[in-house]
C-alpha cells in the first residue's frame, strides 16, 4: 500500500471533475508505463465505476490511427466505466482541428447531459464485472454494496411464465413431424413485429 497522496488526488480531482481528458504518448502499442501505474493505482476503487456519466477524451501522440488494438482499448475502457467517449485527438493528423472538435464534443456532452447506450464492450463488461462480485461479494463487499445501490444486479431473469413456454417450445421442435410441418413459419413468427415497421 502506497500513501503518497494518489488516494486523494484521485477522489478530489479526478473523480470530482465534470470531465477527464487524458493524455499520453504511444510506446510499444499501448498507453505506456506512466498510464499503466495509474491505471493500477485506481483499483483503491476496486470493481466500482465511480466517475460514470462523465464524458471522457483523450489527447494521444503517436500514430493512433495505425493502432487498431489501442483504439479497442480506449473505446472499451470508456463503455465499461460508463464514460461517454468524445474523441481521441491525435498529432498524426491535423491536432488542431481534432482537438477543436474533442473540446466541442466535450461540451455538448457537458452541456447536455449526454450519456450514450451502451455497446457490447459496455454491456459484456459490465456482466463480466456483475458475475464477479456476486460470487464474491462476501469478500468485496464495498463492491457489493456499490453494485446493489445502482442495481447492477439484473439477474435472474424471474420470468418463470415464459421461461416453462420456451421449455414447451423445446420440447415440440424436438419432434421432426411436427418441425418438419412447422417449418418457416417460426421465422415468420419471429421477424412478424419488424414487418409492421418495414411496411411503413
Amino acid at each position: 500500500m502506497y500513501r503518497d497522496g494518489f488516494d486523494d488526488f484521485l477522489r478530489n480531482e479526478i473523480q470530482a471533475a465534470d470531465a477527464i481528458v487524458y493524455a499520453f504518448s504511444i510506446s510499444d502499442h499501448s498507453m505506456g508505463p506512466v498510464f499503466k501505474t495509474y491505471n493500477d493505482r485506481q483499483f483503491c476503487n476496486g470493481h466500482r465505476t465511480v466517475t460514470m456519466g462523465k464524458p471522457v477524451g483523450y489527447l494521444v501522440s503517436g500514430n493512433y490511427p495505425a493502432e487498431t488494438n489501442l483504439q479497442m482499448i480506449i473505446e472499451a475502457r470508456s463503455e465499461v466505466g460508463g464514460n461517454f467517449l468524445a474523441g481521441v485527438a491525435c498529432d498524426e493528423t491535423d491536432p488542431d482541428a481534432e482537438i477543436d472538435r474533442l473540446a466541442a464534443r466535450l461540451d455538448y456532452a457537458l452541456s447536455h447531459n449526454y450519456i450514450q447506450p451502451r455497446n457490447f464492450y459496455g454491456v459484456g463488461g459490465m456482466k463480466i464485472f456483475r458475475d464477479l462480485i456476486w460470487l464474491m461479494r462476501g469478500l468485496m463487499k464495498a463492491d457489493h454494496r456499490f453494485y446493489r445501490k445502482h442495481g447492477m444486479y439484473d439477474f435472474p431473469q424471474k420470468k418463470k411464465g415464459t421461461i416453462i413456454k420456451m421449455y414447451l417450445v423445446g420440447a415440440l421442435m424436438s419432434s421432426p413431424k411436427l418441425k418438419a410441418k412447422i417449418g418457416s413459419k417460426m421465422n415468420e413468427g419471429m421477424i412478424a413485429p419488424y414487418r409492421k415497421i418495414m411496411d411503413k
